[in-house]
């Protein structure tokens, strides 16, 4: 698998996520600047990840969603390449058009750091092939404007489509509104694109992919990715 991770001013989990993605594949990214207009040929994936690009000014992601790295972005996944968005990352993706809804203040109008649970909805997809569906993993939250929202319509078609990746949920599996730290409309933690190649969540699975760190809880999305292009 060959990834590539944009690095835009104020990213800060570009390291974390291409150790991640080392750890699945053997292999480091590169990092690309948000100032480029090309994505270098023969990418299977591209990662947006976490930080407050631009200081979070406007809104959390529409700076870097008008970056001019973020065309060739959207013409990748056009013509199916894979894109993940983490935390900031979900952000631009949802900025850019890639993904439907918006990211609003948590709930608690708070800055949320801590870990939470994820329920994995689907497990034939290219990100949570190695998981079972209805397993339940650990990650870490770190972000104020993580509040999932979209209008009914939209959010009927992510369920009826089956586009609702992963749930916020207690440990067992419990979809409960105290699970559902940041107030995320229908607990939702991350959707897919309507063909399965564009993931974007808010929690950060790359915190948990060294068992001398913080558990490998987070190491199966990242294997998943290396083993459907491996099967591919």
């Amino acid at each position: 698998m060959k990834a590539a991770i944009i690095l835009f001013p104020g990213t800060n989990r570009e390291r974390d996520m291409a150790l991640a993605l080392q750890r699945a594949t053997g292999h480091r990214p590169p990092l690309l600047w948000h100032r480029d207009t090309e994505l270098p040929s023969g990418l299977d994936l591209v990662v947006l990840p976490g930080g407050f690009s631009y200081g979070d000014y406007l809104r959390c992601g529409a700076m870097a969603a008008q970056s001019p790295i973020m065309q060739a972005v959207k013409e990748f996944a056009a013509k199916g390449g894979h894109v993940l968005g983490v935390c900031n990352g979900f952000q631009m993706l949802v900025e850019a058009g890639l993904l439907p809804g918006a990211l609003l203040r948590n709930a608690s109008l708070r800055f949320l750091s801590m870990d939470c649970h994820m329920r994995v909805e689907r497990a034939d997809t290219p990100y949570t092939s190695r998981f079972q569906r209805g397993q339940v993993f650990r990650a870490t939250m770190a972000h104020g404007d993580g509040n999932y929202f979209a209008d009914a319509a939209t959010l009927d078609r992510l369920e009826g489509d089956g586009l609702v990746a992963l749930r916020y949920a207690t440990p067992s599996g419990e979809v409960t509104e105290a699970a559902n730290r940041n107030g995320s409309a229908r607990s939702i933690a991350g959707i897919l694109s309507p063909n399965l190649r564009v993931l974007g969540l808010m929690p950060h699975p790359e915190n948990q992919v060294d068992p001398e760190i913080d558990g490998t809880d987070g190491l199966p999305l990242f294997e998943s990715l290396a083993g459907s292009f491996a099967a591919a």
